[in-house]
């Protein structure tokens, strides 16, 4: 190994486990490494190298999937006797960096990583009263005789969603108008197949949810980035720049990711855009009734009277993202297309699941467990953010997550990749940007998974790389 010259660059695109991973492959092909030849163990080479063991071990790991290299405790890792034939890496790596972080996620971390987003509190869920309703479910749609389930979903379950949404976010609606999903993505694929809106436009936040903007680029809509202020999404600028627009994707409640939420006079500007355009509002009710700092305000479809919103919840974020279980509530005069469309392409999740959580919600489990997980999250989001502050950052509270600013050209990118070595995943806010032209750099830090005892180390480690690469 004393022949082996591994340069990292810090500023590249890559990831330094990457950059490690292609040049044991480049000294492999090129044959400074021969085969049987014995490699640094993967703590020795972290060293060497000045950076986190979690990124040798995943080079190496990565390596050992491509059968390059074998590993075993007696003889440690040494390059493999007939070294597979990698293909030249050329063009896109986004999907070796996504593959990475999966394997990060997968290998080095043992449940969700601090600040990780997108994810409950698993410390604090009521496991094993959910996990006897589960069994209990499960045992009966055994036990019943073996028909096709309504792709609707269950009606107990629809039942129990249309009583409380009308309790906690003020819409009033019937089940024969909600529609159970395999979660907000699986709602939001029904909706889009419900407007076929192809070839249109759709207003979209800048900033907002990658993925949600993606899923309509993939539909073949244009998307038109709409600016978020203080009183969330400028329904000004979208009637300016698009008026004809098919559709506008909005978290009315908390804008995703800056928390704002939409004021009544742009839900009512937005009301009346929808229609006198005859278009449709999806409302991503993102969080729901999580609202930390105030009382939540009232589900934007419990203002239309028109019948323009189709809302769209999910238990992620207060059961688990593990349920695959979301909602749509659509207006009367749509049921019976989307009747028809889940029939045909997108059936419900299976009847145990569904059975099990309108259980829990009917025996009032599921509102006193987000009653206790508001105090919960609002003392870790106290916490979180006087660390922070304690260490120099600038951060504000935005939902479930703190955002940390950072100055103008910092790469956010990278100091969110090379952290998943460490334990932690905060994610990039410059990536939830339209376009270049409108990025900012910062940091989005997850509440929920802050946990106070974590939080010295943890907030010392990010305060590490923030000095590294910014």
């Amino acid at each position: 190994m004393n022949h082996l010259d591994l340069k990292l660059d810090r500023a590249a695109g890559i990831s330094l486990a990457e950059q490690i991973r292609r040049g044991i492959v480049g000294a492999i092909e090129g044959g400074v490494l021969v085969p049987g030849a014995r490699l640094p163990s993967w703590v020795d080479l972290a060293v060497q190298l000045g950076v986190a063991r979690g990124t040798v071990k995943t080079a190496y790991e990565r390596l050992s999937d491509a059968q390059m290299v074998v590993s075993s405790r007696a003889g440690g890792t040494r390059v493999a006797g007939h070294t597979a034939v990698l293909r030249p890496i050329t063009g896109n790596t986004t999907s070796i960096d996504t593959d990475l972080r999966s394997a990060l996620y997968q290998h080095f971390l043992p449940g969700p990583a601090v600040f990780q987003m997108g994810v409950p509190a698993s410390d604090c869920f009521p496991v094993s009263l959910f996990a006897r309703l589960r069994s209990r479910a499960a045992r009966e749609e055994v036990d019943a005789p073996a028909t096709y389930p309504d792709p609707r979903g269950e009606y107990e379950l629809r039942r129990e969603i249309a009583a409380h949404l009308a309790l906690s976010r003020g819409v009033e609606c019937q089940p024969s108008q909600i529609f159970i999903s395999a979660g907000f993505s699986g709602a939001l694929g029904i909706v889009l197949r419900v407007l076929q809106a192809e070839g249109r436009k759709a207003w979209v936040e800048n900033p907002g949810f990658l993925l949600s903007r993606r899923a309509l680029e993939i539909s073949q809509l244009t998307t038109v980035p709409v600016p978020v202020d203080e009183e969330g999404m400028d329904v000004s600028y979208g009637e300016a720049y698009a008026p004809d627009a098919a559709l506008a994707l909005v978290t009315a409640g908390q804008q995703a990711p800056l928390g704002p939420t939409l004021s009544l006079a742009r839900r009512v500007q937005l009301l009346e855009w929808a229609r006198r355009a005859d278009a449709w509002i999806i409302e991503d009710d993102y969080l729901g009734e999580l609202q930390l700092r105030r009382r939540a305000a009232p589900a934007l479809a419990s203002l239309d009277r028109a019948g323009r919103v189709i809302h769209i919840g999910s238990f992620s974020k207060t059961i688990s993202p593990s349920l695959r279980l979301g909602f749509a509530v659509v207006p009367a005069n749509l049921v019976s297309r989307f009747e028809e469309v889940v029939a045909c392409f997108a059936s419900a999740p299976g009847p145990a699941v569904q059975m099990a959580t309108a259980e829990f919600m009917r025996e009032g489990h599921y509102m006193r467990h987000l009653r206790r997980m508001k105090r919960i999250y609002a003392t870790r989001s106290n916490a979180l953010l006087a660390a922070l502050e304690a260490r120099g950052f600038e951060a504000y509270p935005a939902g479930l997550a703190a955002v940390v600013r950072l100055p103008d050209g910092a790469d956010d990118t990278t100091i969110a990749r090379e952290a998943y070595a460490y334990g932690l995943a905060p994610a990039a806010l410059s990536g939830m940007y339209c376009s270049p032209s409108t990025q900012r750099s910062g940091l989005l830090l997850g509440v929920a998974t802050a946990i106070e005892r974590q939080l010295p180390n943890a907030c010392d480690r990010l305060h590490h790389l923030l000095r590294e690469f910014s």
